[in-house]
């Protein structure tokens, strides 16, 4: 697998030389400082793709074109929405940028509520708590009839969790939760994110779905006509937020991701930590099933709680076994060389955590130095071993 590292532009506090002290050899990285949903031209692709050039290192995948909610909701802004999201990859693909990874998730991206849970390393890490989610959505955020999309106990708990914060408490969950986290669409305050919450009123999984099929029907023969191969990631926490639909959440939407348009440009994100907070998908079973379809892969671990909350683990431990994923992967591409195709599977060590010398100074949250390179280190050292057994096993 070719590996690889997030990149977020000249901004990042990690420069790219710390990125080939890290060992990858390849940037996943979009144009962020591009807003509003419009194209991305060939000047400024060229530009990024000189940028990563001159380090020494390759524009490996596109993470992300964004894919506003005009698309999602199917409203009135479509048409223009998806001409330009056609225009981007059709750049991307003819400046040599070949695996483009995007998502689905309606308003909120990837989301978490502590940006700094402490572990007993002395480290920190991501989490996702469900009783400060509950307590933000239903009693500061107050979203209307949000208590029913939760049981009954759990609102009880979150009520009481309410009850301690204090107003500080409250501002930092609320900031944690929808002012934005690095590569998400965006940031929100109180008042715009519930009122495009109430946009998405009435739209159930059924019609999101079928807004994500019209959308591949239009950009999958594009990604085919320009070389591009399109990897969607899963939702990331895989389970309703806000009472709204996700539908990249299980093996069965997988499935149907994949059947909306048959083609090896249609694909997927193979991201072990969003399909691994759910306690009801085996990521081994999916890493074999999916193999073929698999065009990237965010090798990350999280360690899930009974009531559906998870932080971010080590690389090799928490609930999934990566080991298994990672061999799983490997003979894919094996498979991949035997029948005469080049393409490997770029890979990249996701949301490490925050250590040494990076505690205290300006990081992007998940994607500080250190923690990556930590996790790049024990998969690297993973995939030479499993490597070195299925070289020995074909051989005997």
């Amino acid at each position: 697998m070719e590996q690889t590292w997030r990149w977020f532009g000249d901004g990042d506090p990690v420069p790219l030389d710390h990125v080939k002290q890290a060992g990858a050899t390849g940037i996943v990285t979009a144009l962020h400082q591009v807003t509003g949903g419009r194209a991305w031209t060939v000047d400024e692709i060229a530009v990024r793709i000189a940028t990563i050039e001159q380090a020494g290192l390759r524009w490996s995948v596109c993470e992300s074109i964004p894919v506003p909610n005009a698309i999602k909701l199917a409203g009135p802004d479509r048409r223009r929405a998806v001409d330009a999201w056609k225009d981007s990859l059709a750049n991307l693909g003819r400046a040599g940028v070949t695996t483009v990874c995007y998502n689905f998730m309606p308003v909120v991206d990837w989301t978490r509520t502590d940006l700094l849970y402490r572990l007993p390393t002395t480290g920190y890490a991501l989490r996702f708590d469900m009783v400060d989610f509950v307590a933000y959505d239903v009693f500061i955020l107050r979203r209307p009839n949000a208590e029913a999309d939760y049981a009954s106990d759990l609102v009880r708990e979150a009520q009481a969790r309410h009850q301690a914060m204090s107003e500080s408490d409250m501002a930092q969950l609320e900031t944690n939760i929808i002012c934005g986290l690095p590569g998400g669409d965006g940031s929100y305050s109180r008042e715009t994110i519930a009122a495009l919450i109430a946009d998405y009123a009435g739209l159930d999984a059924t019609a999101l779905r079928a807004h994500l099929v019209e959308f591949l029907r239009e950009v999958v023969p594009v990604a085919e006509e320009v070389g591009v191969r399109l990897a969607i990631h899963p939702d990331d926490p895989p389970f309703s937020l806000f009472g709204l639909p996700r539908i990249v959440s299980t093996a069965d939407d997988a499935r149907a991701v994949i059947a909306a348009a048959p083609s090896s440009a249609n694909g997927l994100t193979f991201c072990t930590g969003s399909y691994g907070a759910r306690p009801d998908n085996d990521l081994v079973a999916m890493a074999q099933e999916f193999a073929p379809h698999i065009h990237f892969a965010h090798l990350r671990n999280v360690t899930r709680e009974p009531d559906g909350s998870f932080y971010e683990a080590e690389h090799l431990d928490g609930d999934t076994d990566m080991v298994s994923v990672v061999t799983a992967l490997l003979r894919e591409e094996k498979r991949r060389r035997d029948a005469g195709e080049t393409r490997e599977i770029p890979m990249r060590p996701d949301h490490g955590h925050l250590l040494a010398d990076d505690i205290g100074k300006k990081v992007n949250p998940g994607y500080s130095l250190i923690g990556r390179l930590k996790g790049l280190a024990e998969l690297r050292g993973v995939m030479r071993a499993v490597s070195r057994t299925l070289d020995a096993h074909i051989a005997a």
